[in-house]
């Protein structure tokens, strides 16, 4: 996944070929919102610090294996401070359970 913001400068053939011929897709944040790439940029830079620097992966097998424990523990044990201080699974489900019928 290649994110960017809607910049001139990743708007041009050359880095579309590039995504293409590595089977990369492009992630865009939405015209005039620029919060969701500010919540992209984020996590990507929590992943980088907290995950990818802290492994010298062996192969394929070896990455997955710990992409999917450092999602777990992401998404079910770490706290988030812009979540007040709930994991992303406790935000939800206090989400779900207090929202109208249409949420």
């Amino acid at each position: 996944m290649f994110h960017t913001d809607r910049g001139k400068e990743f708007d041009n053939h050359l880095i579309d070929e590039v995504l293409d011929t590595f089977g990369i897709q492009r992630s865009l944040s939405m015209k005039g919102c620029p919060y969701d790439n500010a919540v992209a940029e984020t996590t990507f830079k929590a992943m980088k610090t907290e995950f990818i620097n802290q492994y010298n992966f062996q192969s394929i097998d070896h990455l997955n294996i710990e992409l999917f424990d450092y999602v777990n523990w992401y998404n079910n044990v770490r706290p988030h401070g812009a979540l007040n201080y709930l994991t992303p699974r406790e935000y939800k489900e206090i989400f779900y359970k207090n929202c109208p019928i249409l949420c």
